[in-house]
């Protein structure tokens, strides 16, 4: 018997990210709208839960707890480093973001304090711990072609 596979959809939304005291975070208004493939690991649970079994039109309110968005605050994933960990950064700030190639994968981290010869940067997501607050709208769903399927990602 010949059963054929079902490709995943290639959605496109438009959204509005606030926080919890209704602040603007991030929009996709008045530039690309977000295209993913659904199931993708590169796109949180909460919105693919969301837009699941949704059509072009729709619009929907969400809200992402963080187990669905980008996981808990982790104080491990915070630490003090030497300086010297820097070097040939002449004007060292806080917020400034940095690539480490530790351990079995790179890892984005941020500075978050500087004392001294100590910097304490944080390897958590920005919005790690937080509740998302998303305004969407879908205006695109499609199946994913095979060349997507194949590079995980849609083409354009």
């Amino acid at each position: 018997m010949d059963v054929s596979q079902t490709k995943p959809d290639v959605f496109t939304v438009h959204y509005v990210l606030k926080n919890k005291i209704g602040e603007l975070v991030d929009t996709s208004e008045g530039s690309e709208p977000l295209h993913f493939i659904y199931g993708s690991p590169d796109i949180i649970e909460g919105i693919q839960k969301a837009v699941k079994d949704r059509n072009v039109g729709d619009c929907l309110e969400v809200t992402v707890p963080p187990a669905m968005a980008y996981g808990e605050h982790n104080p491990e994933l915070i630490r003090k480093v030497p300086r010297s960990l820097f070097e040939g950064v002449e004007d060292l700030q806080i917020g400034m973001k940095f690539q480490t190639n530790t351990g079995d994968e790179a890892q984005i981290v941020q500075v978050v304090s500087i004392d001294g010869n100590l910097v304490k940067v944080d390897a958590n997501h920005p919005l790690a711990g937080f509740t998302l607050y998303f305004d969407l709208e879908i205006v695109g769903r499609r199946e994913a072609t095979e060349d997507e399927m194949a590079q995980g990602r849609p083409l354009f």
